[in-house]
């Protein structure tokens, strides 16, 4: 409860003041508890702005790992990424938060790294999704992260069109994209 009510209030003071622009001593007035509350539950600035990556990881693992087996890897990806839209939290809110992590390079870098371990939790529960060969390991793992880049160039596009169009429609079409080769360019008649 503690640990929600920090990162919640984080997240309402870096949209405010931006990221670079807020403290950890302000972040901590604002919750209601001193400095050192706050660092039982976070490492530092970053951590704090990025608690809810690891968290969101987690919740999509466990939709992931709910999904039958015998469906397709991509189909069971995609019902898993849904999770994310049952985060109780406003557009506006959700359009911060994405716009304050693409918008900081440091912040950016956590992200990158908190999604390389999604990859670690998503991949093997890809794999048993996948035929049996040599690579199926890789394939997973690929897959994997596939999706996530696909997830993220959604997001990106997302913050990008100011929130206006379906997040999901948006990630589809970016799966769409690497799983169907584009068609090579007509030649033109002289």
């Amino acid at each position: 409860m503690v640990r929600s009510l920090l990162a919640r209030t984080a997240i309402e003071l870096f949209a405010a003041k931006g990221f670079d622009n807020t403290t950890l001593e302000e972040v901590a007035a604002a919750a209601g508890v001193s400095r050192r509350t706050l660092f039982n539950y976070f490492r530092n600035k970053e951590d704090l702005a990025l608690s809810g990556l690891s968290e969101q990881g987690e919740a999509i693992a466990a939709r992931l790992a709910e999904r039958p087996v015998e469906e397709d890897a991509w189909t069971s990806l995609r019902a898993a990424f849904q999770v994310l839209e049952d985060i109780e939290t406003t557009p506006e809110r959700r359009l911060e938060m994405i716009t304050l992590l693409f918008g900081n390079e440091s912040l950016r870098a956590g992200h990158a790294e908190k999604q390389a371990r999604w990859q670690d939790l998503f991949a093997p529960l890809i794999e048993p999704r996948l035929p049996d060969s040599d690579h199926r390991t890789l394939q997973a793992r690929a897959i994997a992260a596939a999706a996530i880049t696909c997830l993220q160039a959604a997001n990106e596009e997302w913050v990008r069109l100011g929130g206006q169009v379906d997040l999901f429609d948006l990630y589809d079409a970016a799966v769409q994209a690497i799983r169907r080769p584009a068609s090579p360019p007509e030649e033109k008649m002289t």
